[in-house]
């Protein structure tokens, strides 16, 4: 039984990767570093801002020291709330929707992301969907990010652990991961989760690996999902 649902943020709720590829290629020409799309979308997409900070920095041969990182982090960070005050957070089409009438069918929601928290809850207040997520796992609560499985195995833990406690222990195989990456399916993949990819940042054909996929979240009600969820546990 579909019992919960773990969402990713950028590239499924929000639509604001181009504006993150932007912010990171505006820091790191500041740095002197080249950031390409194809290096992007191939390598560091589904990163936090650390590892892809950290990851440029190695493979440019420059120091990649924590405190050279967060250096960076914090720059883009003040650049990406500059962008929000300035032009306002985007959600996908379909995206509150999905939130609002998944917590209102009893299914008990979580945010697993790369994001900053202070950015995933600017953006879920202006939506006033915030407080329909039980729990909200940021890039600040994790030492690796996506494609490991460290942020899904903490945000099922908090599923169980956070009050109010469900009435028994959610499993992994109850909850449904929805990711628009190769990175975010593979991390979900690892903790055991049901994976849902949803083609809004990449092609259907790269998010192969998803036990389901979809175009977009517009139109993807709660019955939908659960017809996917039971075809995947069925198979």
């Amino acid at each position: 039984m579909l019992r919960a649902l773990l969402f990713d943020f950028n590239g499924v709720l929000v639509d604001d990767e181009p504006v993150h590829l932007r912010l990171f290629r505006k820091v790191l020409q500041e740095e002197g570093l080249e950031l390409t799309d194809r290096d992007y979308f191939e390598r560091y997409l589904g990163l936090d801002d650390r590892g892809c900070f950290g990851e440029v920095l190695e493979r440019a041969g420059r120091p990649a020291s924590a405190a050279a990182v967060m250096r960076l982090v914090v720059r883009k960070a003040s650049y990406y709330q500059e962008w929000a005050h300035r032009e306002g957070l985007t959600f996908f089409p379909g995206a509150v929707e999905l939130v609002r009438e998944a917590a209102a069918s009893g299914l008990v929601l979580g945010l697993v992301s790369g994001a900053l928290r202070q950015e995933i809850d600017q953006a879920l207040r202006q939506a006033g969907i915030r407080e329909l997520f039980k729990i909200l796992i940021a890039a600040e609560d994790v030492v690796a990010s996506k494609p490991d499985r460290e942020g899904y195995v903490r945000g099922l833990e908090e599923l169980n652990s956070v009050p109010p406690a469900p009435d028994r222990l959610i499993h992994p195989h109850e909850v449904l991961a929805i990711e628009d990456s190769p990175a975010g399916i593979a991390a979900a993949a690892a903790a055991g989760l049901v994976t849902l990819g949803v083609a809004q940042t990449y092609s259907a054909e790269r998010l192969h690996d998803a036990d389901s996929v979809v175009p977009c979240l517009a139109g993807l009600g709660v019955e939908r999902l659960q017809k996917l969820y039971a075809a995947v546990s069925r198979a």
